[in-house]
């Protein structure tokens, strides 16, 4: 292993590890959330879709300041954010500027966090209080800070969560590509409902021609289903959050600080 590679390692212990709020999830589990950052319009209009004809629903963190814009996506729109809501899935929050912990001050971000949240609720009436980390960036300083305006943060980490989950980072499994990554999306269900933890998924837009960060409509349908047919329950992250007894940013979670930093 390389010197790279254990540094990385040994900074993501330490996050991992350090300034954790924690609940249990008891008996709840197994429990799989499929969620989309950014928010392409694709992630809704066809990923949307595909979790309903299922019975499900999903979680959009959503960078508000996007809205309207393209690169090589079409991001979502004000009609969408409607529409998500009309169909029952939740709106969550991934800044305002979709901007990297790690680029500016931890008193930027946490104003930039705040700014995300206030649009989504002007904008929707929507209490946004579920929170990614753009890039799955985070620092120390970041994940305490947070641990004061949101109710949970979502980390690109990967893993399953529980039976003590950590709300300054949930643990969650990138869905990217097609069908050659079927097989391991299928073994994390499997393992999870073993475990009776709650499994997370995170994509991007979802086309069959998707972005790097992004799967084909087909990946998602087999998964969906894999999950639906596991005897999990498909949830958004406010639906599984409210199982473990949190609700509208009120926890009692357990708050572990570090000894040194």
């Amino acid at each position: 292993m390389s010197v790279r590679s254990i540094l990385s390692e040994a900074r993501r212990g330490a996050l991992s590890s350090l300034y954790r709020r924690t609940v249990s999830l008891g008996d709840h589990g197994p429990i799989v959330s499929f969620t989309f950052d950014d928010f392409p319009r694709t992630a809704f209009t066809t990923g949307g879709s595909i979790l309903e004809r299922f019975g499900a629903r999903g979680t959009y963190y959503t960078a508000y300041g996007l809205m309207n814009t393209k690169d090589e996506l079409v991001q979502f729109c004000s009609e969408d954010i409607d529409a998500l809501l009309e169909h029952g899935h939740e709106l969550a929050s991934h800044t305002y500027g979709h901007i990297s912990c790690r680029s500016v001050s931890c008193q930027r971000f946490c104003e930039d966090v705040e700014s995300g949240s206030r649009a989504i609720e002007e904008a929707s009436g929507t209490n946004a209080t579920n929170f990614a980390y753009p890039f799955g960036h985070l620092t120390l300083r970041t994940k305490q800070s947070l641990a004061q305006s949101v109710t949970s943060a979502r980390s690109i980490f990967p893993g399953f969560n529980g039976p003590e989950i950590d709300l300054n980072l949930l643990r969650a499994n990138s869905l990217y590509g097609g069908m050659e990554n079927v097989e391991a999306a299928h073994e994390l269900i499997a393992e999870n409902a073993k475990r009776k933890t709650w499994l997370i998924f995170y994509t991007h837009d979802v086309s069959p021609r998707p972005s790097p960060f992004g799967c084909t409509p087909k990946l998602l349908e087999a998964v969906v289903s894999c999950a639906a047919q596991s005897g999990s329950r498909i949830l958004t992250v406010r639906e599984a959050l409210t199982e473990a007894g949190i609700q509208n940013g009120n926890s009692n979670g357990h708050v572990r600080q570090p000894v040194s930093v």
